[in-house]
């Protein structure tokens, strides 16, 4: 079997070919972008897939990331009413995705992400010392938006657009917070108090207006009772004057029927041991009679009157 020499020389052609077709491709990830010196001056920008140069003359200088960033920023100032406050912004940030803009995003600015916090800290020490602290939290979409604007208009011309700028934290003093707290807590226990007030006026203008009902009630009740005891002893007297065939006058009924209501009271009485009598006049019998005639004659009126 033969043996093959190759020369030294194909050996050194193949390598030297190896090393250039190694040298002129290169692979670009997506979303990102390669920037391209040649003879250190920038020469083009690649996009992602794969991309040739030249050896030895043309070099990758670096690469730009195109995805969409987040950069939080604290920053501690001062309101409007002398409260020291911590507020946290998050930038969400991206290079233009065309060559001019990835240009300048990678030679324009020497560390892009502290220059952006800069830009952060003037927008937000401008416009929080102009809110007392309420309206701080009150507009923060206020405080994002014009973070937003600002950095928009300033960094474009450096490749760099903003999607949105959120305002995550705003953060008092601890005294601060303790004292808002307390406010809070004040104003409730005032509206409850309040509440508890008018709850209380409620339920004693119902107590009131149930007990008037209730008297009204009683009030009626005792006068239809007095009418009713009232046609009692006149049908009483009528039915006596009957049974007696008119021999007798009303008076004499009435003082009979008198007499007798008046001893079986005292013999109720007597039932219970506890009861103490007490010396009395028959003058109060009569007083009570002439009471219940009176009675009788103004029930008699009312009917004639409805009669009529």
């Amino acid at each position: 079997m033969e043996e093959i020499d190759f020369p030294i020389q194909t050996v050194f052609y193949v390598i030297g070919l190896f090393i250039l077709l190694r040298g002129a491709l290169y692979m670009v990830k997506q979303k990102h972008a390669v920037i391209i010196e040649r003879l250190g001056k920038f020469n083009k920008v690649s996009k992602a897939g794969l991309n040739f140069k030249i050896p030895l003359i043309d070099s990758i200088a670096g690469t730009v990331n195109l995805r969409v960033r987040e950069l939080p920023v604290e920053v501690e100032t001062k309101t409007k009413d002398d409260v020291f406050v911590r507020i946290v912004v998050s930038v969400q940030f991206f290079v233009i995705d065309a060559a001019e803009g990835i240009k300048d995003s990678f030679y324009e600015l020497n560390n892009p992400e502290q220059q952006i916090q800069s830009y952060v800290f003037d927008s937000i020490r401008s416009e929080v010392p102009l809110m007392e602290l309420d309206d701080v939290f009150a507009e923060k979409e206020k405080i994002a938006l014009a973070v937003k604007t600002e950095l928009s208009g300033t960094m474009r011309q450096f490749g760099f657009d903003f999607i949105k700028a959120l305002v995550t934290d705003i953060d008092p003093d601890a005294k601060v917070k303790h004292s808002m707290n307390e406010i809070n807590a004040a104003k409730r226990m005032k509206e409850a108090a309040k509440e508890e007030a008018e709850a209380a006026k409620i339920r004693v203008v119902a107590a009131a207006e149930a007990d008037m009902e209730s008297k009204r009630l009683a009030g009626e009740g005792i006068a239809q009772q007095r009418i009713a005891i009232a046609n009692g002893l006149k049908e009483s007297v009528e039915e006596v004057k009957l049974a007696m065939e008119d021999h007798v006058t009303s008076q004499d009924v009435m003082n009979m029927l008198f007499m007798t209501q008046h001893y079986e009271t005292v013999s109720k009485l007597g039932e219970n041991t506890s009861t103490i009598f007490m010396p009395y006049s028959p003058d109060n019998v009569g007083d009570l009679q002439m009471q219940i005639q009176s009675s009788l004659i103004a029930v008699d009126g009312m009917k004639n009157k409805k009669e009529k």
